[in-house]
């Protein structure tokens, strides 16, 4: 491998976008040139690995790691801890999203959600949410891209629909009564899916919104995606609470955020809505229309001035 500049940052990305995106938001925050190294899983990454190993990678993505390497690896999720943790072993920093619960003091930085309670150490970050890619510059450019959306009555109310994580997707008549409440509010409505949600539950929004102005994009829909132009034109944003990356992405923004109980969730999400709530970074829906003003949240770059801070980048 030829030594250049992208060479001396590698982001571990893992198939799953959502976390993906918490390694290369981080990434693309730092302001360098960086390689994308793609995390193919194969059958021992069902395993607890807790050591140091690549064993849990396809043998085409091990190959892909080879000398000189980088001064900084960027990571998520618990299958990439053990290559990140490998890649320490020659001599790498690591920054790495979300608990391994294994091994943590060996990372150099332990980016993690104060809904995931993190421990009070030196090598821990904690942060509200999650980082993720929908930077100032983002939104911005997704305000330009999407100026169809200025032509819409306002307030215009993103919502944001995520799913149960096991992919059964939204009941429908779940999704009916958000879409209902928000539609009460909202001079028009810019809704969006996910891979989650569910066609069953997009097609009763629908039903629910169709009263008034609205766009609808559905998982899978052909063309480019509106979803960062939605919340750059949002007036307030509603978003299901099963979704930490859109809760955290939401929070990126400067409009009112509300968070919307789908049912059936956990400790862990109610104590991230919880940690946004005592921030007055969000209310909870029923709280909605009363808006209210708060700052942007911007936690991918305090990640990134952390890293900065701490030297992890030579030079």
């Amino acid at each position: 491998m030829t030594e250049t500049p992208a060479n001396r940052i590698w982001v571990l990305a893992d198939p799953r976008a959502g976390t993906a995106a918490q390694a290369l938001g981080i990434a693309e925050r730092l302001g360098r040139p960086f390689r994308t190294m793609p995390l193919g899983w194969g059958p021992l990454a069902r395993l607890p690995l807790r050591w140091p190993t690549l064993a849990g990678l396809t043998p085409e993505a091990r190959s892909t790691f080879a000398a000189p390497w980088p001064d900084l690896a960027i990571s998520a999720g618990r299958r990439a801890a053990p290559v990140a943790l490998w890649l320490a072993r020659h001599g790498v920093h690591t920054v790495h999203c979300m608990r391994p619960h294994f091994a943590e003091r060996r990372f150099d930085l332990l980016v993690v959600g104060r809904h995931d309670s993190p421990p009070e150490a030196a090598n821990f970050l904690p942060i509200l949410g999650a980082t993720h890619r929908m930077s100032p510059a983002r939104l911005a450019a997704a305000r330009d891209e999407w100026a169809v959306f200025g032509a819409l009555p306002a307030p215009r109310v993103a919502l944001l629909l995520g799913g149960p994580p096991r992919g059964e997707g939204m009941l429908p008549a779940t999704a009916t009564a958000i879409a209902r409440q928000v539609a009460g509010f909202a001079g028009s409505v810019l809704a969006t899916g996910s891979r989650r949600t569910g066609a069953p539950a997009e097609a009763a929004v629908a039903e629910a919104l169709a009263g008034i102005p609205h766009h609808l994009h559905r998982w899978g829909d052909a063309g480019p995606n509106p979803y960062a132009g939605m919340l750059a034109w949002a007036d307030a944003v509603v978003v299901t609470g099963d979704s930490v990356s859109m809760l955290s992405e939401a929070l990126a923004t400067a409009a009112p955020v509300f968070i919307a109980d789908p049912g059936g969730l956990g400790a862990r999400h109610h104590a991230l809505h919880d940690s946004a709530y005592a921030a007055d970074q969000a209310r909870p829906l029923v709280a909605a229309p009363t808006l209210f003003t708060r700052e942007p949240l911007d936690e991918t770059a305090r990640v990134a001035a952390e890293i900065a801070a701490r030297d992890l980048l030579r030079g």
